[in-house]
């Protein structure tokens, strides 16, 4: 099984807009009028893992609030194994969403749920049979928090699982950038697989390069395979044994990009599966042909959940019809 640990929220959007961009409500009172969208980076990961063929458990507190509801449907639905059944009393976390000119999400968080993580009962949640732990966005952001998800990233390396990760890097929600930087770096040094976006990297360090950036990731202890994601421009993909890059996948309707990140690593955590190269010791075998082939097909994943409104990423079928199998 795979599994996705971290964080799962509500993503709030404005809806209604004057031609002059000022935000009202339908009623015309100058009200802001919210619509509410399941999300969450590990969350559209464990669900887009999901409807792509794999069997995927998401490790996550949910509230025992109306939103927690709301965001169990979609798991359910995409059949994805809810692994900390029991409900939460903290409310659901929020995040407010605002888009650039390039249709780019931007976001605001108020947090409360996804921290109630506790590490005997993650722990005991996870699968004898786990073949891959995925480490969530928000995990290193607050000291306490990074301490309890480390243990239960131990305790997923003791059952034989690979170890990927999407840091995800929010500076606003940091209030000690240096602190997290540290934190961040401890789960990087257990991290198989690391998928990045070329904004991650800028605010971690500006003064290198995307191929500085990569070379350090791959000098770390575990790290043997590195996917740079560069929005419109499409994705890069880095081993010792080769490159590769690889142009986005266009819809024929552009929706907007929520979730296309997430998407894009539930297809390449896929496609390696798939070929029995989701393992340590074989990611680094990689060589640029098969990172191409590799980066194609999260591609695709990814253009395909563009081409809709909010994170609804494609079943395996729907990616095969575009690829033509």
């Amino acid at each position: 099984m795979f599994v996705v640990g971290g964080e799962s929220l509500i993503d709030l959007k404005a809806e209604v807009a004057l031609p002059d961009g000022k935000l009202i409500g339908r009623d015309g009172e100058g009200q802001i009028v919210m619509t509410a969208h399941q999300g969450g980076s590990p969350y559209n990961c464990a669900i887009a893992l999901a409807k792509l063929g794999n069997a995927t458990g998401f490790l996550c507190p949910i509230s025992a609030d109306a939103f927690g509801d709301y965001l169990l449907g979609p798991l359910t639905e995409a059949g994805v194994t809810t692994l900390l059944p029991e409900r939460v009393a903290e409310y659901t976390t929020l995040a407010v969403v605002n888009f650039d000119a390039n249709h780019n999400a931007r976001y605001g968080f108020y947090r409360s749920a996804d921290g109630a993580i506790d590490a005997a009962k993650a722990i005991a949640a996870l699968p004898k049979d786990l073949s891959l732990y995925q480490i969530g966005g928000f995990c290193p952001i607050k000291p306490d928090e990074a301490a309890i998800w480390l243990e239960i990233v131990q305790a997923a390396i003791a059952r034989g699982a690979t170890i990927s990760i999407d840091p995800n890097v929010r500076p606003s929600l940091v209030d000690d950038f240096e602190g997290y930087r540290t934190r961040l770096s401890q789960f990087l040094d257990l991290s198989h697989l690391v998928k990045v976006s070329e904004e991650d990297l800028e605010a971690l360090d500006r003064s290198k390069s995307i191929e500085q950036h990569a070379a350090d990731l791959l000098a770390r202890a575990n790290c043997e395979l590195v996917v740079v994601t560069l929005g419109e421009k499409g994705s890069r993909a880095f081993t010792t044994a080769g490159h590769a890059d690889a142009s986005i996948y266009a819809p024929p309707q552009f929706g907007d990009t929520v979730g296309a990140g997430d998407s894009l690593m539930a297809g390449i955590l896929s496609w390696l599966n798939e070929r029995g190269l989701l393992k340590p010791g074989k990611l680094s075998t990689l060589g640029s042909g098969a990172l191409s082939d590799m980066l194609r097909f999260g591609a695709v994943v990814a253009g395909i959940n563009c081409g809709r409104k909010g994170c609804k990423p494609p079943t395996r079928a729907e990616v095969d019809a575009v690829l033509g199998r």
